[in-house]
């Protein structure tokens, strides 16, 4: 009786084939497996959580896929999907991990997960704000919109902003950024309701839905008559190729993705590159990891801006591993609404 307490059902949501061309719902499959419950003997500095919400991320798709070279490694067939969550720890034998701390970082797409690495992962100080903020406000999409937006783009008071994929993760936080900065902000999006949302509850300035322009050049020119200072690029292709000529002297850009491009067999040219020399303007790709040290300074910009209700963050929530699958997929087509979250339990 008490070996079958140990032991529980854990849901997962696994790799079955490695992606080819636009990912699919049947590349994924939804499993049942049984897990112990208990750290194995031997097993250092590991922990065992309880999977609470799990984060789901453009970046994941180049890891889905049977790529050499890439800046992460592929995922193992077979095994569960792994990316970024919030969970609760069962069971540690970790000196700086004990049961009921709560931490962030990288799982299995599962109910429980025996993590042996914990150089990924953070121990949730603030517990005050919703724990869900840890998968994108006050996680890594926190960080990366930090990191390329101070770090990269060294902004000043008065500056123009362009933000592409603004409604998302990143650029929705970049935007809030910009304007406690004091800059112009613009950002697009696909659809109406992002634009409305970008205007009347992130406080940009200005935005526009990028399907209804029939010339990026010359939308970028409505809202920047006098060019751009930065743009944070989440998209790549005609729009980058449309941004370096509307960009100004010595302008910065932070390239923090290309969702577009992500699900080509063959990825869009861009045919401009001369601006960079022309304008000497300064673009640099960038991966959060690598700022990740600036973690403790980024909570002490940000938790009392929430506080104060000068950031806000909205969030897309899908219940259940069982549409875990259909949420991660929604990215690439623009389905979401702000940060896509899927809830595993609820704390």
């Amino acid at each position: 009786m008490g070996e079958e307490l140990m032991r529980s059902n854990n849901k997962q949501v696994i790799l079955k084939s490695y992606v080819n061309g636009s990912p699919k719902e049947s590349d994924m499959e939804l499993k049942s497996s049984t897990i112990e419950l208990k750290i194995p003997e031997g097993c250092n500095d590991a922990v065992l959580v309880k999977n609470l919400y799990l984060s789901c991320d453009p970046y994941m798709l180049g890891r889905m896929k049977k790529l050499e070279g890439h800046y992460v490694d592929s995922l193992t067939l077979g095994a569960p999907i792994i990316g970024y969550g919030v969970s609760r720890v069962m069971e540690s034998s970790h000196p700086d991990y004990e049961k009921d701390d709560l931490l962030w970082g990288f799982v299995g797409w599962e109910e429980y997960t025996l993590i042996t690495n914990l150089t990924t992962c953070f121990k949730i100080q603030h517990k005050d704000v919703p724990l869900s903020y840890y998968t994108g406000l006050l996680g890594m999409a926190g960080m990366t919109a930090y990191a390329g937006f101070f770090e990269l783009c060294t902004p000043k008071k008065g500056e123009t902003v362009f933000i592409s994929a603004a409604s998302g993760a990143v650029g929705q936080l970049v935007g809030q950024f910009a304007k406690l900065m004091g800059c112009y902000v613009v950002g697009s999006a696909g659809s109406k309701d992002k634009v409305d949302l970008l205007k009347n509850k992130f406080g940009f300035d200005n935005a526009f839905n990028y399907k209804e322009e029939s010339d990026y050049n010359v939308a970028l020119k409505r809202y920047f008559p006098d060019g751009i200072d930065i743009y944070f690029e989440n998209v790549g292709g005609k729009m980058l190729e449309a941004v370096l000529n509307n960009m100004r002297i010595h302008g910065r850009i932070a390239v923090c993705g290309m969702i577009s491009q992500y699900s080509l067999a063959q990825p869009d040219g861009v045919h401009n590159l001369f601006n960079l020399i022309s304008k000497r303007i300064k673009m640099e790709g960038f991966l959060v990891m690598e700022y990740y040290h600036l973690y403790p300074k980024f909570i002490e910009m940000v938790l009392p801006h929430i506080k104060k209700g000068d950031i806000t963050y909205v969030e897309d929530f899908a219940e259940g591993l069982e549409n875990a699958a259909s949420a991660l997929l929604g990215l690439f087509s623009g389905r979401n609404v702000g940060k896509q979250v899927v809830v595993v339990a609820r704390e």
